[in-house]
């Protein structure tokens, strides 16, 4: 998992209430187990229509947007079912941070497993950086996990909580998988004792 520190980037302004894992990668994509490839069906239903034609108002369909990082959200982003393919499919279509008033618990819990950062800020600081993201691509958000600040494009800055084991993994790049491997030779240890202890197992 790649590490997380600071980014400065493009954050699309989507300014919906309750956007559910649905909408962010339909149920129809869920076959795979691949962690990759799904950025391409990111929103599917809002950026296509029927004909698989780029619907042209959605937000990631305008040329300022293409290249975002960041998304500024509504209320209680990633509700609904407890798919993890739906932070796979924001990773894969570059999608590094999520800034919203509220996250559904299960979403919240999965982007930080997935190397995304969801920053949750008051209501008054999501609108100003909404208000910021619509000015399009020359208004870049910097994210700073470190010090655990959101910077607009005119210097305005807002601090955010963040879980200090959360942000120890983020910052190092730790998913599960590297969690446990920061234990090998704890668990090699353990093993050759378990060899000679438990000879039968």
């Amino acid at each position: 998992m790649d590490k997380f520190t600071t980014l400065t980037g493009i954050a699309a302004p989507m300014p919906l209430v309750n956007i559910d894992t649905d909408m962010i990668i339909p149920k129809q994509f869920l076959k795979t187990i691949q962690r990759s490839g799904l950025g391409k069906n990111l929103f599917d239903e809002m950026r296509y229509d029927r004909k698989g034609n780029e619907i042209p108002d959605f937000v990631l369909n305008q040329p300022a947007y293409r290249d975002a990082e960041i998304i500024v959200a509504g209320d209680n982003f990633g509700c609904g079912s407890s798919r993890e393919h739906a932070p796979w499919a924001l990773k894969d279509f570059g999608i590094k941070c999520v800034i919203s008033t509220s996250f559904a618990d299960i979403f919240f819990n999965n982007c930080f497993k997935n190397g995304i950062l969801p920053v949750v800020l008051p209501a008054e600081a999501v609108n100003y950086l909404m208000d910021d993201a619509a000015k399009g691509a020359n208004a870049r958000l910097t994210v700073n996990l470190e010090e655990q600040t959101v910077t607009a494009s005119d210097g305005q800055s807002f601090p955010f909580e963040v879980d200090a084991f959360k942000k120890h993994c983020l910052m190092n790049g730790l998913d599960d998988i590297g969690l446990s491997l920061e234990k090998v030779s704890a668990i090699d240890t353990y093993e050759e004792r378990a060899k000679t202890q438990f000879p039968w197992l």
